[in-house]
């Protein structure tokens, strides 16, 4: 499994609240929340992602609320994977429960501008700026972990079990 784009680079601390202002909450749908993904944190976004792009942040990642609506807001406006040097744990959980790839390697989040065009391989945890000719070991998903990725989510893979 592999994600390849261009990176969109952010610091630390970008909480649920920028990724998805909460005034946006009143929708669940993907394609609306997408929209509206990063407005108050960039608000050039969501007319700059294609999709497959990368998202790139420093530390705490996702912080904030525990609404799902963030990792859906990221999925639904293309990006196929986010590296950050950590995580908040909600977000961590909620992105893998839809089927968001992540990825925590602190040299990957230092080593990358944005701009960037960077390659991850999930299977080895390998992190590849193309841009720059650097690669960074992160760490790897585990198999099951990357089974409820391909399916799109915790709730298909259990579907699919059935």
């Amino acid at each position: 499994m592999q994600a390849k784009g261009r990176a969109f680079k952010y610091g630390d601390n970008v909480d649920t609240d920028v990724i998805i202002p909460a005034r946006y909450l009143n929708s669940s749908d993907p394609a609306e929340l997408a929209t509206h993904c990063m407005e108050d944190i960039d608000n050039t976004f969501v007319k700059r992602v294609q999709k497959g792009d990368i998202i790139v942040a420093a530390k705490n990642f996702g912080c904030g609320s525990s609404r799902e609506h963030a990792p859906i807001a990221i999925k639904a406006a293309g990006v196929s994977c986010v590296i950050a040097e950590t995580f908040a744990r909600i977000f961590y959980r909620n992105a893998i429960n839809i089927g968001l790839p992540i990825i925590e390697c602190p040299e990957a989040s230092k080593g990358i501008e944005d701009g960037d065009e960077v390659e991850v391989d999930f299977d080895s945890g390998m992190i590849y700026n193309r841009t720059k000719g650097t690669q960074f070991k992160g760490q790897a998903f585990p198999e099951f972990m990357q089974k409820i990725i391909k399916a799109e989510g915790l709730v298909n893979y259990i579907n699919a079990q059935h």
